[in-house]
């Protein structure tokens, strides 16, 4: 029996299961023995289990643990079964956890927002933009938005981005520049892509509770709203689906009752969060891992990246591939990754080939640095340098620092001063994300390649990519898909272990975006 449809049938047999109303009510040792009585194992002695979150785990015979794993393709395998006393309670499913909320791990790259989601979110903006700033000040994103612009603007940009998978944008992306003429700097990335970072949780519960410790709660009651409304717009698009839902979830109980966070928020924000996140259902735990239990939520978006990249031949050695791109000075990476994923991230660290984004660590904030090196599939990208990202993107708070982003380029916007702050007689947002480019040139090196790397050096890197993951997205949703995915690890691995995050992106990442630049919907429309 070839093994997609073994695992196939082994995970329709599990759903129908744990689907049943009975399910729940089973002692945990005989929901174990279920589970375990439908491993299946493959010639090479690799075990897999169908477990919680309605996802595949993989046995690591090193130690024992069983690792989030997608299943291999076109391989023979069998039923072996497995002692159900030895299995973790974690991989065994408890009935709400299969019910998450259907997502997808595309960037905003290729495929854009859909026009109808994106003339929604403006319209609430425009509604919102002309609120005091003395009414609504900035509690939270001060270092994105002009010191002038009012926490409801700050609200609707919070809540797309903490909802969003991925939120690597087109830079032409009008979602993203509705909001150009309200920036304070230039947003990271360049014309092709934004690599925005995603702001936790309590950045936007620190909006609502500030308005209520101050005694102004019909303004904390707006702002809530103001997530609300933004976060039911978004719901439309399953690149924002999941943790919309979470939002609105854990927002709406204070709508119906104002006064629901009052003693919470005089405690502090931290309080407040907490009372969000209780407030959710166990089938949207998995939405929210990204606050709740960041470790697990790494080891998802590596599971979400390798089943993105089920048309290669070898996943697990095209995900080390973009794994080789975080900064891991401490060697903990490979403790997170099951056998076959570490095996083949290990290829590349004996290579020399990890932890390719160190390097723009360990410049002065706001200089350049050597990009990355080039990856087999890169179509001949622009010739620019790589930036080392402001702390102000990271969550590390610089507002001290008025030069911590490079005063470089036209990214101002007409009618704003040098950081995008509105002018008196300001007109409004530019359609374009022309405004936060900044206009850099590439940083030649004697004796390199565009981007600084030695050419003998670039051309030995190239050919060990060449050798690993080879990826060839065979369509435009596929590399979109890879690359949210792609991002979305960086993303994790940094709130996991405090790794920056390049402003210019992963290399992996950013070598998918000239994959997708010419299927851009803008270049067509």
């Amino acid at each position: 029996m070839r093994s997609w449809n073994a695992f196939t049938a082994v995970e329709a047999e599990v759903r129908a299961m744990v689907a049943d109303p009975r399910w729940q009510g089973l002692p945990v040792p005989v929901r174990a023995q279920v589970i375990a009585a439908r491993a299946l194992v493959t010639p090479e002695g690799d075990r897999w289990l169908f477990g919680t979150h309605a996802r595949w785990y993989l046995h690591d015979p090193a130690d024992g643990r069983w690792h989030l794993s997608p299943p291999p393709r076109d391989a023979l395998t069998r039923n072996a079964g497995h002692p159900a006393a030895v299995l973790p309670a974690r991989v065994i499913p408890r009935g709400p956890d299969f019910a998450a909320e259907p997502g997808s791990t595309q960037a905003f790259v290729g495929p854009d927002v859909p026009h109808a989601l994106t003339d929604r979110i403006r319209l609430l903006l425009r509604g919102e933009e002309r609120r005091s700033e003395r009414d609504y000040p900035l509690s939270a994103f001060n270092e994105i938005f002009a010191r002038d612009v009012p926490s409801t603007v700050a609200a609707i940009w919070g809540t797309i981005m903490w909802c969003a998978y991925a939120p690597a944008f087109d830079g032409n992306e009008r979602l993203i520049t509705a909001f150009g003429e309200y920036l304070r700097r230039p947003l990271p990335g360049d014309e092709w892509v934004r690599w925005l970072p995603a702001p936790p949780l309590l950045d936007l519960v620190t909006l609502v509770s500030e308005r209520l410790r101050a005694g102004h709660s019909r303004a904390a009651l707006r702002l809530a709203a103001m997530m609300a409304d933004t976060a039911q717009i978004l719901l439309s698009d399953p690149r924002f689906r999941p943790r919309a839902l979470a939002l609105l979830t854990m927002v709406e109980p204070t709508l119906r009752q104002p006064h629901l966070d009052d003693r919470a928020a005089l405690r502090d924000d931290h309080t407040v969060r907490q009372a969000w996140l209780d407030r959710l259902p166990e089938r949207l735990g998995r939405a929210v891992l990204v606050e709740t239990d960041p470790e697990a939520h790494f080891r998802h978006t590596v599971y979400d990246l390798v089943e993105a990249l089920d048309f290669t031949t070898e996943p697990s050695r095209a995900a080390a591939a973009f794994l080789a791109d975080l900064s891991d000075s401490r060697g903990l990476l490979p403790g997170y990754l099951d056998h076959r994923l570490r095996r083949a991230y290990d290829e590349l660290a004996k290579a020399g080939l990890t932890s390719t984004s160190a390097a723009e660590t360990t410049q002065p904030e706001g200089f350049p640095t050597r990009t990355p090196p080039p990856y087999p599939w890169r179509a001949d990208p622009p010739e620019t340098g790589a930036y080392a990202v402001p702390s102000s993107w990271t969550g590390v708070s610089d507002r001290g620092n008025a030069h911590a982003m490079p005063e470089t380029g036209a990214h101002m916007v007409p009618g704003t001063g040098t950081h995008g702050a509105r002018q008196p007689g300001a007109s409004g947002a530019p359609e374009t994300g022309a405004h936060a480019v900044p206009e850099t040139g590439a940083h030649l090196v004697p004796g390199t390649g565009a981007h600084g790397v030695p050419r003998a050096a670039a051309s030995v890197r190239e050919e060990a990519r060449a050798s690993g993951s080879g990826v060839e997205p065979p369509d435009r949703a596929a590399a979109a898909a890879v690359l949210g995915a792609a991002y979305a690890v960086g993303l994790a691995w940094g709130r996991l272990t405090g790794a920056r995050v390049p402003e210019r992106g992963f290399a992996g990442a950013a070598a998918l975006v000239h994959r997708l630049i010419p299927e851009r919907d803008d270049m067509h429309s």
